[in-house]
């Protein structure tokens, strides 16, 4: 077992590791545990009584967190000429096509979200192999392949997010940043388990919701009830 560090030790003192708290009460813990001199990511991990394995139990969504994520995502829209305008004006980070496309193969991915068009999907769809791993890959069931890029720019600049329950029936994503004030921290939280909770796959048996866990980049995980989160 890996040896605790000072820090670590003087976190878990602070609150009961077996305790199932509240959103709120969770957070609050999660301010006074977290000692990173940088801004930490706010992660939330939903344990699922699904089988992603099974098509019919996926478990993947879009939600808009209301107060934004507290990072600034690049954003990259592969469109035609005509759309380019679009792209700038909504604050897209780069845009065009061809000249990206080439960047992409030869291994450049700085960039958090790429969006595009129905008719560049076809050139796309062979950089797979790099852009899936990452989580790059443009999908219409989360707004990316779209013919309005300048409203997918603002969304996603304004705080949209996008999940999937890993092949371990977990759902794991940020959903703010430490510094932000605690009732913040617990509406985009909430806004997120709500999103979940509303996507349970009519195949899915018994618990849904197995553990809500909420954690910062190098904090311990707070386990949170998940009868508490408000519809």
């Amino acid at each position: 077992m890996a040896k605790l560090s000072k820090k670590q030790k003087e976190a878990l003192a602070k609150f009961d590791a077996t305790k199932m708290y509240s959103l709120e009460e969770a957070v609050k813990v999660l301010k006074e545990i977290t000692y990173t001199k940088f801004d930490s990511s706010v992660d939330i991990d939903v344990r699922l009584g699904v089988d992603p394995r099974k098509a019919n139990q996926m478990v993947r969504g879009i939600v808009t967190l209301p107060h934004g994520t507290g990072k600034t995502k690049k954003v990259l829209v592969l469109c035609t000429p005509d759309k380019e305008e679009e792209a700038k004006a909504a604050g897209a980070d780069y845009f065009g096509l061809d000249e990206y496309l080439d960047k992409i193969k030869s291994g450049w991915t700085d960039i958090d979200v790429i969006i595009t068009m129905p008719s560049v999907m076809p050139k796309i769809g062979a950089l797979g192999k790099i852009l899936g791993p990452r989580g790059l890959m443009p999908n219409p069931k989360t707004g990316t392949v779209t013919m309005e890029v300048g409203k997918a720019v603002q969304e996603v600049k304004a705080g949209k997010i996008d999940f999937k329950v890993d092949k371990y029936g977990i759902v794991h994503t940020g959903v703010a940043r430490i510094s932000f004030e605690n009732d913040k921290i617990s509406d985009n939280a909430n806004e997120v388990l709500n999103s979940i909770l509303k996507l349970k796959p009519t195949a899915a048996k018994g618990t849904y919701v197995k553990s809500v866990t909420i954690s910062t980049t190098m904090s311990p995980g707070v386990k949170i009830d998940p009868k508490s989160i408000s519809k």
